[in-house]
């Protein structure tokens, strides 16, 4: 397959960064791939207005709130169906710095079985809770993996091979919310991929809400490491050689 990259986007309630997500993306030329996991009405119209008369933007509609994962897992498949080789992934509250798409198309083209995560490089805006809590998924996902080799499992700008990245969601079951980044992350490695690993700037904006859930996301996270490592423990022989030969 020629290499054909597009952009996903898995939208959900961030109608006050519409314009200023396209309006970053759109001069990169790529097809964009928006999926709207159930927003709310006055953020779904801010969508569509946004996305009005760019012909380079797919919006796909979901009736009903899914989660992250799910609006991720339905973009991956329609861009794998409309003939994309490769998707990046970015999340739509603008955090990330746009000017990485040039490097993950590189990157992608240089190494195109491998899955290509990003690696936050954050300044001073970042809650401190936030920066640190991550460190303690860091540290599973390397035992969950038997390598260091994801940097940072958590991070929402990455690219996938879309061939792999399909063929491995058919036969495994991925976490469907704020789980998902992690979830896929390992179980792509476990499929077989390599990993490569781009710092991405991270910047926290004052009017952006979060809508991770503290007791709600926080148990999908606790379910989806609790079965990563069950899983981790039958693979282990592999994940073993694949260690000693790397």
């Amino acid at each position: 397959m020629n290499f054909s990259p597009c952009i996903i986007v898995p939208f959900y309630n961030h109608g006050q960064f519409a314009e200023r997500l396209l309006s970053g993306l759109l001069p990169y030329g790529l097809p964009i791939v928006i999926v709207d996991d159930g927003s709310d009405a006055t953020h779904k119209q801010a969508l569509q207005t946004a996305v009005a008369g760019h012909d380079g933007v797919i919006l796909l509609n979901l009736e009903h709130n899914g989660g992250k994962g799910k609006a991720c897992v339905t973009g991956l498949q329609h861009a794998a169906q409309a003939g994309f080789s490769h998707a990046i992934q970015i999340d739509a509250d603008c955090q990330h710095d746009f000017s990485a798409v040039p490097d993950f198309v590189r990157c992608a083209q240089k190494h195109p079985e491998a899955l290509i995560c990003g690696r936050p490089v954050f300044d001073k805006t970042v809650p401190k809770v936030r920066l640190y809590s991550r460190y303690l998924t860091h540290y599973l996902v390397w035992v969950e993996t038997l390598s260091l080799a994801i940097r940072d499992s958590m991070c929402g700008f990455r690219c996938y091979p879309l061939a792999a990245t399909v063929a491995m969601l058919e036969t495994s079951w991925v976490g469907q919310h704020m789980d998902f980044d992690t979830d896929i992350a390992v179980r792509l490695y476990w499929y077989g991929l390599t990993v490569e690993n781009l710092p991405v700037r991270v910047v926290y904006h004052h009017d952006a809400s979060s809508h991770f859930r503290m007791v709600v996301d926080n148990g999908y996270m606790i379910r989806a490491h609790v079965l990563l490592l069950c899983g981790m423990i039958w693979r282990m022989p592999r994940l073993i050689r694949r260690w000693k030969a790397s």
